[in-house]
């Protein structure tokens, strides 16, 4: 938590509920360490983990998401695109959230079309596999918020506020 708390300014709702059971908490911040280190940049790494948010319906992750998004200067196009399910005027990003899109809706399964996008847009197996992580990580977050809700921490309210207008 210390180190959390040295990389954000704060300890989140989210890490705070995470820190109730020790191991899950412990779990989860290996597989954080596991995706920082992934060839994906912070941008597409962010991108996943919205998108990932989305698709499961979580408005804790949306808007925290959107916040570190725009904290890191993306147009906020691509990030109302992602949030509408819209596509994006990106090609290498588009194919980039397609993937992650169609790995959570169907758990796993992605059509040869998809993949072919991805592999098309300059990216390769490894990259598709490091996908996996940010899909693993919000699927843990996500759920959590799911079973527990979690209050939204004020840093990020605004954008939980434009979810719910979305």
């Amino acid at each position: 938590m210390k180190a959390f708390r040295k990389k954000f300014g704060f300890i989140s709702n989210l890490m705070a509920t995470f820190a109730n059971s020790p191991s899950v908490l412990n779990g989860y911040l290996a597989l954080d360490t596991a995706w920082e280190s992934s060839s994906l940049s912070a941008t597409d790494r962010q991108i996943i983990l919205l998108t990932a948010s989305v698709e499961n319906r979580c408005l804790y992750g949306t808007a925290a998401h959107a916040t570190v998004l725009k904290a890191m200067k993306l147009d906020v196009a691509v990030i109302k695109a992602i949030r509408c399910r819209k596509s994006l005027p990106d090609e290498r990003l588009d194919a980039l959230v397609a993937l992650t899109r169609e790995l959570v809706k169907e758990r796993g399964f992605v059509a040869e079309s998809v993949k072919e996008r991805f592999f098309k847009a300059r990216y390769n197996e490894a990259t598709m596999m490091e996908v996996l992580i940010g899909v693993a990580l919000k699927t843990m977050s996500n759920y959590l918020d799911h079973l527990n809700p979690i209050s939204i921490d004020p840093v990020f309210r605004a954008e939980a506020n434009e979810s719910i207008s979305n």
